[in-house]
C-alpha cells in the first residue's frame, strides 16, 4: 500500500487524494501494442475510448534493441484523433528527428536525457519548434540534472521499466524517483508536468499518481485487454478513484 498526503491514523476517515492535483491522472494511451496494419482505426478506437492522449514510441534499434515508427506514420495517423499526440524518442540521435515530428502533428516530443550530450540545446530546439518538451529518465538514471534544465521543460517522465518492450513488469521501488521529481518541480515552482511510463494497470495506476504522476501511460492494460479499449479505460478509471482505508 502506498503512504499517501493527507493519510491519518487506523480507523480515521480515508485518505485524500494527491495535494498537488485536484483531479485524477491523464491517461496517455501507448500505441507500441497496437495492431500495426490497422494503425489508423487503433488510434481512432482509443480516441473514442476515451484516452486523454496518444502516445508514440519511436525506437530506432540502437538505444533500445526494436524498431518501430516514423515520422510519416505518425502523419498519416494525426487524422485519426483530434487528442494530443507525444512523440517518445528511444533513439541513439533525436536531433535530426525533431523538426520531422514536429511536422508529423506531435505536441510533446519527449528525449531520452542519456541520449543528449547538449540537453539543454535539444529542449531549446524542441521548444523553437512550438511544440511541448519533455525528458525522460531510465530506471538507473539519476535525475540531479533536471534542475538544470527545468526551465526548459514542459514534461518529465519517469520510466517504470526498462525501455524498449511493451507488458514489462513495472518496478514500484521507481515511485521514490517519482516523488522525488515531485518534490523538485514543487519546490522550483516549474510547470513541468509528471508522467509514469511503464507497466501502468489497475493494479498500479492508483500508486503512480500518489506517488506524484499527472500523466500515466498504459500500453498492454488498453490494448491487450479482453473486454476491449473501452472497458480497460473505464477500469483504469474505476481503480484510481477507489477509496484506499488509512492504514
Amino acid at each position: 500500500m502506498v503512504d499517501e498526503p493527507g493519510s491519518v491514523s487506523r480507523g480515521g476517515p480515508r485518505r485524500s487524494a494527491p495535494s498537488w492535483s485536484l483531479k485524477e491522472p491523464e491517461l496517455v494511451a501507448s500505441v507500441l501494442g497496437a495492431d500495426y496494419a490497422r494503425l489508423g482505426d487503433e488510434v481512432a478506437s482509443l480516441t473514442d475510448a476515451g484516452v486523454d492522449r496518444i502516445q508514440w514510441d519511436i525506437m530506432d534499434g540502437r538505444f533500445v534493441p526494436n524498431m518501430t515508427f516514423g515520422p510519416d506514420v505518425v502523419a498519416v495517423c494525426r487524422q485519426h484523433s483530434h487528442l494530443p499526440f507525444e512523440a517518445h524518442l528511444m533513439v541513439q540521435d533525436p536531433d535530426p528527428m525533431l523538426a520531422r515530428f514536429a511536422a508529423a502533428g506531435c505536441e510533446t516530443i519527449i528525449v531520452h536525457a542519456e541520449t543528449c550530450p547538449h540537453l539543454l540545446r535539444t529542449l531549446s530546439t524542441i521548444r523553437d519548434l512550438g511544440v511541448e518538451a519533455g525528458v525522460a529518465v531510465n530506471p538507473s538514471t539519476s535525475v540531479d540534472f533536471l534542475r538544470h534544465v527545468l526551465d526548459q521543460l514542459d514534461q518529465i517522465v519517469v520510466m517504470t521499466v526498462n525501455p524498449g518492450f511493451g507488458g514489462q513488469k513495472y518496478i514500484a521501488r521507481m515511485e521514490e524517483k517519482v516523488s522525488e521529481v515531485r518534490a523538485l518541480v514543487d519546490h522550483s515552482g516549474s510547470p513541468a508536468r509528471i508522467e509514469v511510463d511503464g507497466g501502468i494497470s489497475t493494479d498500479t495506476a492508483r500508486a503512480a499518481w500518489y506517488a506524484g504522476a499527472e500523466l500515466l501511460v498504459a500500453g498492454s492494460a488498453v490494448l491487450g485487454h479482453s473486454g476491449g479499449k473501452r472497458t480497460a479505460v473505464a477500469e483504469l478509471h474505476r481503480a484510481l478513484a477507489r477509496p484506499v482505508p488509512a492504514p
